[in-house]
């Protein structure tokens, strides 16, 4: 059933975990009848950041999986950890695998799974690490390329930080935007359950998704979210959840329409002046950095100067604001810009 591999969007919903034969079933029925579904998600084994936590019903909810697809004809999917899952995963026909957060981290962890994934042909998507580390995500799918895996996708499910007000796991989308970059032609599907981790602002989420030209989304639906034995804040029930997929508007990157009927070609060309020009302006301004870094030398004057600095962020941060740009984008790149010239009056 890898056919869905290849859908857009692809949607993929399900709850957190299986947690009882009449539970995964009644809610796989009801998620089915929503016909916006593809492929039927659900947690069997679940790994907890303490122990005394729910941790999964373990592989005999495999075979309350593979009745519910009998029986609503979607596809079904769940996270593996190790290679005896995947080992259980595949010797149940499982339609498709994911790679969870907490293993993306650890090379180690994904090189068994990989392996243990050797010959099969069944998808296998990778989440983002839990921390902001592209490369881990990168290296994922590589040791999954390695071994012949040809159908891999990416899922992305927000970054571990400490103490934000709005979502559980911050999207960080540049760090996603990165990747699909340098990945285009894998698949990557947005998880908006795990970015929230609450009922709010999944709509929102959901919608930059398709802005973005995602793939599809992963999100969690449970029949009584309030009784679900893992992840309760963060999942809908399907009615919701249909709400949620037909207000969404999907977006094409095929842009020749466009082409023809607007001055699109025009903007574009303006904005590669534009960057062409502010390419020029960076560098000369770091040319001017390193006469003051050789002057700085010359003197034994320290690198960096706190005060100055302070003083360029609460005048350009004002004068961004005006201009009608974000505090966080100004204060963004007034970081990359002065780390650079630290980078470079440091190396003289």
């Amino acid at each position: 059933m890898t056919h869905f591999f290849n859908k857009k969007p692809l949607i993929i919903a399900g709850p957190c975990s299986v947690e009882t034969e009449e539970q995964v079933m009644e809610t796989a029925k009801q998620i089915a009848a929503l016909k916006k579904v593809d492929v039927l998600r659900a947690g069997i084994w679940k790994p907890r950041t303490r122990p005394g936590n729910f941790e999964g019903v373990g592989t005999k909810g495999i075979s309350w999986l593979v009745q519910a697809r009998k029986e609503t004809g979607l596809a079904i999917a769940t996270e593996v950890a190790n290679a005896k899952q995947v080992e259980d995963a595949l010797h149940f026909d499982i339609d498709m695998v994911w790679i969870g957060a907490r293993s993306t981290v650890n090379p180690f962890s994904v090189q068994e799974i990989a392996d243990a994934l050797k010959g099969s042909k069944i998808p296998v998507f990778v989440k983002n690490p839990i921390n902001p580390d592209i490369e881990l995500w990168l290296g994922a799918v590589e040791r999954l390329e390695k071994v012949g895996i040809e159908q891999i996708g990416l899922i992305h499910r927000g970054f571990s930080t400490v103490g934000n007000p709005i979502y559980r796991n911050p999207p960080m989308w540049n760090i996603a935007i990165e990747i699909k970059r340098r990945m285009p032609h894998l698949p990557m599907l947005n998880d908006p359950s795990h970015i929230c981790g609450s009922r709010d602002n999944l709509l929102d989420i959901c919608q930059t998704a398709c802005n973005l030209n995602y793939d599809g989304i992963i999100i969690e639906s449970h029949r009584d979210p309030s009784q679900a034995w893992s992840d309760a804040k963060q999942q809908v029930t399907p009615t919701a959840l249909f709400n949620i997929l037909t207000q969404l508007e999907w977006r094409t990157e095929d842009d020749s329409k466009l082409m023809r009927d607007v001055n699109l070609n025009q903007l574009r060309q303006d904005i590669d002046h534009l960057d062409t020009e502010m390419i020029n302006l960076l560098s000369k301004r770091m040319e001017v950095a390193k006469q003051i870094g050789l002057f700085k030398k010359e003197h034994k004057v320290t690198v960096l100067q706190s005060n100055r600095w302070n003083e360029v962020v609460e005048r350009l941060t004002h004068l961004g604001e005006k201009s009608g740009l974000s505090f966080d984008f100004i204060q963004n790149i007034l970081q990359e810009i002065h780390l650079e010239s630290i980078r470079i009056q440091n190396n003289l």
